[in-house]
């Protein structure tokens, strides 16, 4: 019998734009628009709706009271919020059982929720705690952060499936969580909705005119999205507009605030906005002005700036560190890979295109061919194969 009632766990759902957010809007409309009864569990909430057919069950209660407080406490707290999403999930599986349960590793929102009996449970991985920086701190954080990492890793071994971005992520997060290899698992990427692929293909790309070149990143200043990187490259790259070596550039950071750049010299600060949080369409607004995105990041278990930026049809400059980078950037050719991790190799990646707008439209190019090949109906498609074998894998222990 094929899947016809699923459940998805998210920390939170559009409109909120978080990466986790926007991944498991992608998942649960795929399901929808292939006949799947899709519910999503989310803690950005707590009242219920229904959008773009699927059912949203907000699981953050309206007076949280102790379990709110508990909630912030050392270590133990991380397990409240799951309480929350398998207190809901269990009453709705009784009236209606589900046929699949879904979640993603981060953090482990179904550390309760993946014992409810009878339903199949599947991990979709995104890029575990322990790679960003979770462990690192004062020691009350590393403990905190070895507590996370604890209970993703066990959550992930309860798992009856487990869906990876790409399969270098796929080997990583196996050796990290020491998966079992006898757990049915599948390489699906992530899509984009098919109203914003369309308006993203339809967007011009910027001349190149009398202002400076646009570049333009998104992600958080963190270490693992090469903020480090990013910062080092624009010192570098700022010295050298001075002199004449280079065009002048501007580069808008989204995620970021002006605290988060107040080590940066006055001269680089000139070339730099920090805009913060942006909404969807003000997001989609900042990549349609950019000539380049650059994306530096260490590692991705996805990356869903690159496929956003090849989207729009913007070259990428990434780092050659990164195998989704490879995989997205390189073998299409549309972008340029800083050979490591330095502000210098990332300057030396960016410097040809920024005073080189002939390149910049070649690439231009090369990204709108590599656009969009990640669409719902595969997503849809191969997602339900893999539950369908989760499923299958559950039965045959029982």
């Amino acid at each position: 019998m094929s899947i016809r009632r699923t459940a998805l766990i998210a920390w939170d759902y559009p409109p909120s734009a978080s990466g986790l957010a926007v991944a498991a809007r992608e998942i649960a409309e795929s399901l929808a628009l292939a006949g799947v009864e899709t519910s999503v569990f989310t803690l950005d909430r707590s009242g219920d709706d229904w959008l773009n057919g699927v059912r949203i069950l907000g699981c953050s209660p309206a007076a949280p009271g102790l379990s709110g407080f508990a909630r912030k406490r050392m270590a133990l707290g991380h397990l409240v919020a799951p309480r929350w999403f398998g207190t809901r999930i269990a009453a709705e599986h009784a009236v209606r059982p589900f046929d699949c349960l879904e979640a993603t590793n981060w953090y482990a929102p179904a550390a309760l929720a993946c014992r409810t009996p009878g339903l199949p449970f599947v991990t979709r991985h995104s890029t575990p705690a322990a790679l960003t920086g979770a462990v690192s701190g004062g020691l009350r954080d590393r403990i905190d952060g070895r507590a996370a990492c604890w209970l993703e890793a066990a959550t992930a071994r309860r798992a009856d499936g487990h869906i990876f971005n790409t399969q270098e992520h796929g080997e990583v997060v196996e050796a990290l969580y020491a998966l079992s290899a006898r757990r049915p698992n599948a390489v699906v990427g992530l899509s984009l909705p098919p109203e914003r692929l369309r308006a993203a293909a339809a967007a011009r790309y910027p001349a190149a005119g009398d202002g400076p070149v646009e570049l333009l990143f998104v992600g958080r200043p963190e270490r693992r999205k090469g903020f480090d990187c990013l910062t080092g490259a624009v010192e570098i790259l700022s010295k050298a507009a001075i002199k004449g070596a280079l065009p002048a550039f501007r580069l808008r950071l989204v995620g970021v605030t002006n605290r988060d750049i107040d080590g940066l010299s006055d001269d680089a600060r000139r070339c730099v906005e920090a805009l913060g949080f942006q909404s969807e369409p003000d997001l989609d607004a900042l990549y349609r002005a950019a000539h380049i995105v650059v994306a530096p990041s260490r590692y991705e278990s996805f990356g869903l700036v690159y496929q956003e930026a090849l989207a729009f049809g913007r070259p990428v400059v990434a780092l050659a560190q990164d195998a989704s980078a490879l995989k997205v950037i390189g073998a299409s050719g549309a972008g340029f890979l800083a050979s490591d991790a330095t502000g210098q190799a990332l300057a030396d990646a960016l410097f040809p295109l920024i005073g080189n707008g002939a390149l910049r439209l070649q690439l231009h190019g090369k990204a709108l061919q590599a656009a969009g090949q990640f669409d719902r109906a595969r997503l849809a498609r191969e997602t339900l194969a893999l539950y369908e074998a989760a499923r299958d894998h559950r039965r045959s222990i029982r």
